[in-house]
């Protein structure tokens, strides 16, 4: 039986919720009075399912079933996560929460997307303020791993560690933030961050898009993969975090900044951060600028996972829990996945390079099956590609779902002969095949050799199969 989670407000931040649950294999119930609920949940989740998949080399388990309820009492019973998403008014999260209470279950976990309440203002008169807890994420939800879990004086150390397992399970990095404080820790930087571009904007130092390439061009993308300290520490030299801030650390009493200032938002310069933005962005509709970050942050968080850094890091920890490898079988399904928007070219459509690495990927599939996997290799043997032929049928484009099986033609000694066949997996045209010769390696060697156990006796038995 599928776990469930209920959202209870499906706007932006909801249906990102929605999304991350749904198509993690969690069955998801919704609750939102707006009349355009619906669609703009179904916008946010067509968003969601061409991008999350994209991220990861293996299918993501099955997507869950998801119910748009009339009543918060049908949206969470039974449901093991509770996420409140209604409008940052303490007023209104204190009614919902109340009703949340009335019909959940005690062992559910109520997480609030407040970006700004201490959980103790959640739980004031709370009927069971165990529970309730400040889970902040940050959009889009359903790509950005980072949760911010804030828990109360009065939250329970066993919903609290319960959150932080299930948040793990859909792919999230939950960082506990041990102290509760307004606006909590990421947004603090973002605040400080928006002050004082105001004052930019307002005093005509600079317009919207140069600051915002103030950003995407410099500290930004220092900051998605190293972070504020680790930047800084680097800065420092071979003197490190010390040196830094004695070289630097007087510029803090410098009038640099107004941080702790707020421009008055006249309509003036309302109007004027409306026009300059209208200026920069105003050629592409919403769902157009969602597309792009999207597709951008696919690729950024690709390349974070290649390295195995940062929030890339978080993506191949989810993965391997998401791997489900294939009996071994003379034929066997060794890739089915997504095709990322980074693997195509000028001619819109799957670079050939990217062939290979589907064919790479499949040999994998099948030698992690037959128990040459990570532990086999780190014990000094592995397998080398000798020589490939592939062939080019049909065209592949970015977004679809692909599926790759693997039969295996030769096995002799240290030899090992695959064909792969990549197929579009909704209606399994063949789009192109590949003769794989592979040579098993002692690694310390450096020579071909005989397979080892495990490898050796699962050859053995699947050889009197073909």
């Amino acid at each position: 039986m599928k776990k469930v989670a209920a959202i209870v407000g499906g706007g932006v931040i909801g249906a990102g919720w929605l999304a991350r649950f749904l198509l993690n294999g969690w069955d998801v119930k919704v609750f939102d009075p707006d009349p355009e609920a619906k669609r703009k949940v179904e916008e946010v989740l067509s968003n969601a399912k061409r991008a999350l998949p994209m991220l990861y080399d293996f299918k993501l388990p099955e997507e869950g079933t998801l119910y748009f309820c009339s009543t918060i009492q049908e949206t969470v019973e039974n449901a093991l996560w509770i996420q409140e998403s209604v409008p940052e008014r303490l007023d209104i999260k204190h009614a919902v929460l109340s009703e949340i209470q009335t019909y959940c279950k005690n062992i559910a976990v109520i997480g609030s997307s407040t970006s700004g309440f201490m959980p103790s203002q959640l739980q004031e008169n709370s009927s069971f303020p165990e529970q309730i807890m400040v889970c902040h994420p940050f959009n889009p939800v359903y790509l950005l791993p980072l949760v911010e879990v804030v828990p109360g004086s009065l939250t329970s150390d066993e919903h609290c560690k319960s959150a932080k397992m299930l948040l793990h399970e859909v792919g999230c990095y939950p960082l506990h933030i041990r102290k509760e404080i307004d606006a909590h820790v990421a947004d603090r930087f973002l605040e400080a961050v928006w002050r004082e571009a105001l004052w930019l904007i307002r005093d005509g130092v600079a317009t919207t898009e140069e600051i915002d390439n103030a950003i995407r061009y410099g500290f930004g993308l220092r900051w998605a993969q190293m972070g504020l300290f680790e930047t800084y520490r680097v800065a420092g030299g071979e003197g490190g975090m010390a040196h830094f801030i004695e070289q630097f650390g007087p510029c803090l009493k410098w009038p640099w900044t107004k941080l702790m200032d707020v421009p008055e938002l006249t309509k003036e310069l309302i109007q004027d951060i409306a026009d300059q933005s209208d200026s920069q962005s105003g050629k592409y509709s919403i769902r157009e600028l969602e597309r792009i970050r999207d597709d951008n942050l696919i690729v950024i968080l690709r390349a974070l996972k290649q390295q195995d850094q940062a929030a890339g890091k978080i993506v191949n920890s989810h993965e391997e829990k998401i791997i489900n490898l294939s009996d071994i079988a003379p034929k066997m399904r060794t890739v089915s996945r997504k095709v990322p928007v980074d693997w195509t070219d000028y001619n819109g459509h799957m670079n050939e390079g990217r062939y290979g690495q589907v064919y790479s990927d499949a040999a994998d599939g099948f030698l992690w099956a037959i128990g040459a996997d990570k532990t086999y290799v780190s014990s000094g043997y592995s397998y080398f590609t000798v020589e490939t032929s592939i062939k080019f049928l049909n065209e592949t484009h970015a977004g679809q779902d692909i599926i790759v099986d693997t039969m295996v033609k030769l096995i002799d000694g240290k030899k090992l002969k695959l064909f792969h066949s990549m197929q579009r997996a909704e209606d399994g045209c063949i789009l192109s095949t590949c003769e794989q010769f592979l040579l098993h390696i002692d690694m310390k060697k450096r020579k071909s050799s005989l397979p080892v156990s495990p490898v050796a006796e699962n050859l053995q038995n699947l050889s009197g199969k073909i």
